[in-house]
């Protein structure tokens, strides 16, 4: 009797728990404005987080997202309430497989760390991703460590596994799903495929004519569901997320879909993951397509019901409002400013491609970020050492404070709305002038390598800075608009950082999967098209969202 009374208790502590949480990110529209301050907005981060993937250690939740040739790579994100989310640490501080990785023999734009895999299990972490190309350098790699914040070893190499999910079983076995229904299972020590182990799990259904793909696998309650993008190529149909589900992994499969609905007039979401929380409730993250910013997370309830983890609300559509999980947790952002004070960069920058590490300094001037020209190229594209944070909608700002007197003949130096199309802002020394110079570049990119072809530059806007001008410090402003039908920047440079002068027009920044495919970055950089030896200094990167 006295464990039935406990078991009773401990029941309605649990429903009162469930019923708490529920009423704080599902709270009807007419409530929301009494309780505006203490909301979310979906978007949960409205910046370039694609691929998710998200799993709960104890009360910590763990985000993995795509962040492809920028290094280091596979950002590890932790939050407590699942909207605020900060960086833990990186995967990998570099890929070596080939020198493309190094901008040499060609590119890794749109590839390297891809669709992520995220788990824990018996006390460690461990990822699976697979960059999206075929032959030696598109192997997977899986890594583990004890904790998020690293470090990480790398574990082993194995065949190319595309959107590929890791999942540990209650049984030992070990299963990788990826493409569009297939499995393998993993020896026990990671380090190989099982022979004649490989699945096709099943066939694309009638309406399956598109994109399925983004493969998440968890189990509940003894069943097996994995969770796929799909779009189907019909008048009217749009992005979607599924689920097939099975009582073990070799099936049979069921499916249905589970996600399907716009949100905030940005279009149809789709591929994630659910996951639940130390009381038994469950969410989904899901990206959204939205232009420039690039692809970003949007936070859910999960309901199951009959068996099937259906995602946003009661009718099916995302909240546009989420209440954060109480944490205590203050707010985060994923960009920040930065004054270049500390020993090492701000774990929020990311080079393009691999760094050169002698060619950059924290320490030559202290306060200042030094970028030093380390090999001759044609264009920013092809420039080591350019480094990066994202930008943040619904509008972001951001300046830097630039000291261009000792760049040599032929070096260029400034600030730039990064992606395959781009709006640079540059200084470039020109014999013993210095001009200043507004120019929007395309990259043109060959198919196999993604080596860099050429570059469509437009100058927009063009002068000679005075010697004075030159030879002190230059302030540079981007300020960036991602509302719907949006998408703009627009540039500002300053010789004091208080009177701005606006050079040319608008630039319509842009998504493209066929260049870069990620969100448009603030980018810092410097190279030389003549001779190597010059330097620029950059200084308080300040950063705001608006």
């Amino acid at each position: 009797m006295e464990y039935l009374k406990n078991y009773v208790s401990l029941q309605k502590n649990i429903a009162m728990k469930r019923l708490v949480i529920f009423l704080m990110f599902v709270l009807p529209l007419t409530t929301k404005a009494q309780i505006v301050h203490n909301m979310a907005e979906n978007p949960i981060v409205w910046a370039d987080m694609p691929d998710p993937d998200v799993i709960r250690v104890g009360d910590t939740y763990y985000f993995m997202s795509t962040t492809m040739f920028f290094m280091p790579g596979a950002p590890v994100m932790q939050s407590k309430d699942l909207v605020n989310w900060d960086i833990a640490g990186y995967v990998f501080d570099r890929l070596t497989d080939s020198p493309k990785y190094d901008l040499l023999q060609g590119t890794a734009y749109g590839r390297g760390q891809w669709a992520t895999s995220l788990k824990y299990h018996n006390g460690r972490f461990y990822v699976l991703f697979c960059p999206n190309e075929q032959g030696d350098m598109g192997r997977s790699y899986i890594y583990t460590a004890t904790k998020a914040s690293g470090p990480w070893t790398l574990v082993s190499r194995l065949p190319h596994f595309h959107d590929s999910s890791l999942f540990f079983d209650d049984d030992g076995r070990i299963y990788v799903f990826y493409g569009t229904g297939e499995q393998v299972e993993l020896t026990p020590d990671l380090q190989g495929v099982v022979p004649n182990s490989h699945r096709q799990l099943f066939q694309r259904e009638a309406d399956e004519t598109g994109l399925l793909e983004g493969s998440r696998v968890v189990k509940h309650l003894g069943r097996y569901y994995l969770l796929m993008i799909s779009h189907v190529y019909q008048p009217g149909r749009h992005r979607r997320e599924v689920c097939y589900r099975a009582d073990n992994p070799a099936g049979p499969w069921e499916k249905k879909v589970i996600l399907e609905s716009d949100l905030k007039g940005f279009g149809y979401t789709g591929q994630g993951t659910i996951f639940d929380t130390p009381y038994g409730d469950w969410y989904a993250v899901i990206f959204q397509d939205r232009g420039g910013v690039g692809r970003v997370p949007t936070l859910m309830p999960c309901r199951w019901i009959d068996g099937w983890p259906m995602l946003g609300d009661e009718q099916g559509r995302i909240p546009e409002q989420m209440r954060p999980l109480t944490s205590g947790q203050p707010p985060t952002n994923i960009v920040v400013s930065d004054e270049f004070e500390g020993p090492s960069l701000d774990a929020h920058w990311q080079w393009n491609h691999n760094p050169i590490d002698k060619a950059w300094s924290l320490s030559e001037r202290p306060g200042w970020l030094r970028l030093k020209t380390a090999r001759v190229v044609p264009n920013i594209y092809l420039a080591p050492n350019t480094l990066t944070q994202r930008m943040h909608g619904p509008r972001c700002s951001a300046t830097v404070e630039i000291d261009v007197s000792h760049l040599k003949d032929g070096d260029c130096a400034g600030f730039c709305a990064f992606n395959g199309q781009s709006c640079v802002l540059s200084v470039k020394k020109v014999g013993k002038n210095f001009v200043l110079e507004m120019s929007e570049q395309q990259v043109n990119l060959r198919g196999n390598d993604k080596a860099v072809e050429s570059v469509d530059e437009k100058v927009v806007d063009s002068r000679q800075l005075k010697a004075k001008e030159a030879k002190g410090r230059l302030h540079f402003r981007i300020d960036a608009d991602f509302t719907l039908g949006s998408d703009i920047a627009s540039f500002y440079f300053s010789n004091d950082g208080e009177q701005w002068t606006r050079l040319g027009n608008d630039f319509k920044m842009r998504f493209d999967w066929q260049r870069l495919f990620v969100g448009t970055r603030f980018a810092l950089f410097c190279y030389a098209t003549k001779k190597t030896g010059g330097y620029a200094d950059f200084n308080s990167f300040q950063y705001q969202l608006k």
